[in-house]
């Protein structure tokens, strides 16, 4: 078998992204683990499907490297929006994304006739914890969790995917190898959880590690990115309606949230190279 692909990343973030609109992938569980692997095959954070959708521009799909579908990529969004208009399959500059986390609206930024940066509507980000969800009866707001022995204070935000956001002195520090596993498999988050280990730099700027999961810590995480303005904004260390630098290992994210907690996403968008992968089916 022999699939044509694009590798593209938004701030590190690596996906591979395959045409679907005129092809269906049987099995895009198996292909996600498959083409995922580092070192051994093309080697990303997991793939992406571009199909056709009746209620939007596209439709987008995406699967972890374990095999695991998610519901939203924030990055990964940001770079279908380049792959629909710089193959000309959309031939506008604001689009609509048909996404498991409901339609995301898109505003391209165009240069040269290609586009370099994104802006995302994530949506709203929501605390309820039967959507997150987590087993508590009431939000989870700086709440002190023990996790590996250690305690955190833990705020669980739902953006349309489940984030856990602790703030700690250094994420750099972190051996989030080991620590990762214990809060993605915490049982508190009964669907698993995605953790954002937050630095506050000043009510502007916050520096972030992510651990993902099904996909373990990457190198940025744009629903992360937009939890965590939200969980600082709700704990009053960010201001709401104000520009926030969420600093992450592959560079700058900027996030808006405004006091209805409604998150707008910015940030750029990168191919990497074309390719065909075989596999023997």
């Amino acid at each position: 078998m022999r699939i044509n692909f694009t590798k593209m990343h938004g701030c590190g973030n690596d996906y591979i992204y395959i045409n679907c609109f005129d092809k269906l992938i049987d099995n895009p569980e198996m292909l996600a683990i498959l083409m995922s692997e580092r070192h051994f095959s093309v080697g990303s954070d997991g793939i992406v499907l571009i199909e056709r959708s009746k209620v939007a521009d596209a439709k987008m799909r995406m699967f972890n490297i374990d095999g695991s579908e998610g519901k939203m990529c924030g990055n990964a969004i940001r770079c279908i929006g380049k792959y629909l208009y710089d193959n000309q399959m959309v031939l506008k500059d604001e689009i609509d994304i048909e996404t498991l986390s409901g339609i995301k609206h898109l505003k391209l930024f165009v240069e040269n006739g290609k586009v370099y940066k994104v802006s995302v509507d994530m949506g709203i980000a929501k605390f309820d914890p039967d959507l997150i969800p987590t087993t508590l009866d009431h939000r989870m707001i700086d709440e002190e969790c023990v996790v590996k022995n250690h305690k955190y204070k833990i705020t669980a935000v739902s953006m349309g995917n489940p984030h856990a956001v602790t703030y700690v002195p250094d994420p750099s520090a972190l051996d989030l190898e080991k620590l990762g596993p214990y809060f993605e498999n915490n049982p508190l988050f009964p669907e698993r959880v995605n953790t954002e280990f937050v630095k506050i730099i000043d009510e502007t700027h916050l520096k972030m590690r992510v651990w993902e999961r099904g996909s373990g810590e990457t190198y940025a995480c744009g629903t992360g990115a937009c939890a965590t303005v939200a969980s600082s904004c709700i704990n009053g260390i960010c201001k709401f309606n104000e520009l926030v630098y969420v600093e992450l290992k592959g560079g700058v994210l900027e996030i808006l949230c405004s006091d209805d907690f409604r998150i707008t996403m910015t940030g750029p968008a990168k191919k990497v190279f074309d390719g065909v992968f075989e596999y023997e089916d």
